[in-house]
């Protein structure tokens, strides 16, 4: 038998038809011609030729699949069945495409952020590498002169890169000024000419540096991001080899890359050679730590091997020089794609173990329905039992019935996944690797993977009713008038309190999570965050090389922004609270003992304005702050924080000591403000104000405070900075509320999502609360009717329906808080402030729970107590 004769057998047995016809006709004209009578000659046709009907039985069981027969009879079945409860069946594809959608969306972020291996060649072999420093953190940069070392002397590596990043003015083409278009500030990153045959990578257009690229005194060359060629250039080839001006220094553009490619990180749009763009010297030291090292490992070595030769290196470096205690100890390793993804890691895998909880709870809920409704179908199938209905063949039903219904949600989800993976993308381009998520065939092979285990596990759990001896009770009960069915009524009670557990990890977890963000929001970064306006822009080029140029563009900017109206402030930063580290510095105290070799201090710098402490609200504690009449003179004054001054300076007066630096420039203690964070889920550290005019930073963020809104200033003051120069971009212009809001994007995120699937769950457990109590009433109306004939009060059936609602929620809701007390623990890292069994978190969700419980349960509860006795009855 063939594929194509199964399903051809409906024009086959019409043609059978037809030709078994032919040839009765023929026998029976042959038949009357030797003189037979009309009977006697069909009689005798059928004798020859035998029952048509049987032939064509014979031929129809040849040309037959029996078990895909059997399936495609129980599809159909299943699909008109459905159709006959369009409720149910939408409730019950509803719940499963929310589930599965979720979790399809999810998988696909995961998969792609986390799992797919990065589209460099030979991955596997490609590590970050960083020192092992004080501070023990993993992540601590390299100095460029370590690099050096490094890369001459190790073996374990083929290649090693460095890179670096650097805010750029990017004027129009042509030169500065003379362009149609405006200026822009744009994140880039210099690196060394070989970091792309590092990677194994090669530009989409052009060419790739070369070693005469990246050296001082050869001319500027650039490679552009996919993005910003088609944004800035209109996707122009003819931008190659052409001049484009950064920082006021002409640059040729000789090479596109990929649209895939982001690195560093998303935000960078062009690259340029690393030792083109820094002095010679800048790059050998061996305290300055401020660049990444990426290497690829030789075939038959391993990252530990890697590690292990790097750190005896270092080791040999900082032996041989004791003096300066800020060279490093050893080198780390981790992959590349650890590094690139970060600290998301954790966050996805959270909510991706929500999204599976959400499904699970669907696949509760399905299950529960789809016992009610075998509840409801209770006789036919006990009938269909008594005439000899195997079980077998009832559990294949409920089988392809839970199928049916998994795969139209499973669409359905489908779509929903495809929605919610183009709004995440478009609304986090800020995560890494973003650029990599997008649904493919692996992603449509789990979600068909993802329908069929769901069928399996809906359908198996409600074919736990299916028994014989229950279906032949029922058929007895209904043969009475009665409806029981206290089996199946148990089984709903327990799957619904397994969907309020679940529900109640969920809401826990999201709980901790938002008090957490709440606690990061409402941090005290330790200065004034209401209408304050910070905005950044940089002083490059030939302009500003002199620190007096730059101290008269500040002077001129300031002047004429704390003339405009309602500024009631203005002042000037390198970074502001909550704007990132930034670096930090080495020093000593002059009036104290020398330190042991190998020892020293070091605290976060900040070079700013003398106004800077006023225009954004950092309290002066004691002495006075930077002098204007010394902004030029780079070594003179310093204002320190308070907890530098306990830390370092303890129980003696901080004012007029002497901190000396590194580089051998002497400032003088004048004055002591309050701490500040330099993130805002990072406590307070050591900090020292240098001041901006001694150019020791050219760049920074301009900060004004004012007594209305200050939103509306944003443009007033850039038309300034126009005015003063034209090629001198602004970026980043922000609130302060808005920069906080920004740098705490990922616990926002993180806590909206959970958040959004635990009410999810929520609902779905209300739901299977108000479906249960409905389904208990239902199967005890004939009992309440006695109950309120023979005297009870309404009341007294209202509140033992209540109870016998609330049972199941909360039987959950305990099991769901101890649940809650071991898995929460696993999300400890990703608190701020807030402890895993929180008190006020698990006492509101235990009172929201019992709410939505009571709320589901109140109404079929009143139903029951409104009944009419004599209706009841009867009816029995």
């Amino acid at each position: 038998m063939s594929w194509k004769r199964f399903f051809r057998r409906s024009q086959a047995d019409a043609e059978l038809v037809q030709e078994m016809e032919s040839y009765l006709a023929e026998e029976m004209d042959e038949n009357l011609a030797r003189g037979m009578s009309r009977e006697e000659a069909r009689r005798r046709a059928y004798v020859k030729l035998g029952n048509p009907q049987q032939v064509r039985e014979g031929l129809w069981q040849q040309n037959t699949l029996s078990a895909a027969d059997s399936l495609l009879r129980d599809l159909k079945y299943a699909v008109r069945t459905l159709a006959r409860s369009p409720g149910f069946t939408v409730i019950a594809v509803l719940v499963m495409a929310l589930g599965i959608g979720a979790n399809v969306a999810l998988f696909t972020v995961v998969r792609s952020v986390l799992l797919k291996p990065l589209p460099f060649e030979d991955p596997d072999r490609l590590m970050m590498i960083s020192e092992a420093g004080a501070s023990d953190s993993p992540n601590h940069p390299v100095a460029g002169g370590i690099y050096a070392e490094w890369k001459k002397q190790n073996r374990s590596f083929a290649d090693l890169a460095i890179v670096g990043s650097a805010e750029m003015n990017l004027s129009g083409l042509g030169k500065p000024g003379a362009g149609s278009q405006l200026p822009e500030q744009i994140q880039g990153a210099n690196w060394s000419w070989n970091t792309l045959h590092v990677l194994g990578i090669q530009p989409a257009l052009g060419r790739d540096f070369t070693a005469e690229d990246d050296t001082s005194p050869a001319n500027g060359t650039v490679l552009l991001s996919w993005g910003l060629w088609k944004r800035r250039f209109g996707g122009d080839p003819a931008i190659l080899n052409q001049t484009i001006y950064l920082n006021t220094r002409a640059y040729t553009v000789i090479g596109i890359l990929p649209a895939w490619f982001s690195y560093p990180d998303t935000s960078t749009q062009l690259w340029t050679p690393i030792y083109h763009d820094n002095p010679e010297a800048a790059m050998l030291v061996l305290d300055n730590h401020q660049f990444q090292v990426i290497g690829r490992l030789r075939p038959g070595f391993t990252a530990e091997q890697g590690r292990s030769e790097l750190s005896v290196l270092t080791r040999r470096v900082h032996n041989q020089h004791m003096d300066d205690p800020f060279v490093s100890l050893g080198a780390n390793i981790r992959p590349l794609l650890e590094d690139i993804v970060g600290d998301i890691r954790k966050p996805l895998y959270v909510l991706l173990a929500a999204t599976s909880c959400v499904l699970l709870i669907a696949c509760l809920n399905v299950a529960n329905l789809l016992v009610a409704r075998a509840a409801s179908r209770s006789k036919e199938l006990a009938i269909r039992t008594a005439l000899g209905g195997g079980r077998l063949r009832l559990l294949r039903e409920r089988l392809v019935e839970s199928f049916v219904l998994t795969a139209a949600g499973g669409a359905c989800g489908l779509l929903l996944a495809y929605g919610a993976v183009a709004w995440l993308v478009s609304t986090r381009q800020d995560m890494a690797r973003i650029e990599a998520v997008h649904i493919d065939g692996v992603v449509a092979l789990f979600t068909a993977g993802l329908i069929a285990l769901c069928a399996v596990f809906a359908g198996l759990i409600s074919s736990t009713s299916i028994k014989d001896q229950q279906l032949l009770g029922s058929l007895q009960e209904s043969a009475r008038g009665s409806s029981t069915g206290q089996g199946r009524a148990s089984l709903r009670r327990t799957l619904l309190a397994l969907q309020v557990g679940l529900t109640v990890v969920l809401l826990v977890t999201a709980g901790l999570l938002l008090k957490s963000y709440q606690r990061i929001r409402s941090a005290d970064v330790g200065c004034i965050t209401q209408n304050v306006l910070t905005m950044r822009l940089s002083l490059f080029g030939a302009r500003y090389q002199d620190p007096a140029q730059q101290v008269n563009f500040y002077i001129r900017l300031l002047d004429r922004v704390r003339a405009l109206s309602g500024v009631t402030a203005a002042g000037f930063a390198d970074a502001v609270p909550g704007q990132g580290y930034w670096g930090d510095t080495g020093f000593k105290v002059v009036e104290h003992p020398p330190l042991p070799i190998g020892r020293g201090l070091f605290a976060i710098d900040r070079s700013v304005d003398p106004g800077y402490f006023a225009a954004i609200g950092i309290p002066l504690l004691r002495g006075h702050g930077l002098d204007p009449s010394k902004r030029l003179n780079l070594a003179n004054e310093v204002v320190i924080s308070k907890l530098f001054a306990d830390r370092y300076l303890p129980n003696e007066d901080p004012l007029n000591k002497h901190l000396i630096t590194l580089d051998g420039h002497l400032f003088t203690i004048v004055g002591i403000v309050g701490d500040t964070r330099y993130s805002i889920a990072t406590e307070p550290v050591p900090m020292q104000y240098f001041s901006l005019y001694a150019g020791l930073s050219n760049r920074g963020s301009l900060v004004i405070r004012s007594n209305r809104d200050v939103a509306m200033l944003a443009t007033p003051i850039q038309r300034i900075v126009q005015e003063l120069d034209r090629d001198m971009p602004v970026s980043d212009v922000l609130t302060m509320e808005q920069l906080l809001g920004d740098s705490t994007h990922d616990q926002s995120f993180s806590a909206t999502l959970l958040l959004a699937f635990a009410a999810l769950s929520l609902v779905l457990a209300g739901v299977g609360l108000f479906g249960v109590l409905s389904y208990l009433v239902a199967q005890r109306t004939s009992e309440i009717g006695i109950r309120i004939a023979l005297g009870a009060q309404r009341t007294q059936v209202l509140r033992l329906m209540l109870l016998d609602g609330l049972k199941p929620a909360i039987f959950g809701l305990l099991l769901g808080l101890i649940a809650s007390a071991g898995t929460v623990r696993l999300i400890r890292s990703m608190l701020y402030e807030t402890q895993p069994l929180d008190p006020a978190v698990f006492l509101i969700v235990t009172v929201a729970l019992l709410f939505v419980a009571g709320l589901a349960c109140v109404l079929p509860a009143w139903r029951a107590s409104r009944l009419d006795p004599m209706q009841a009855l009867r009816a029995e």
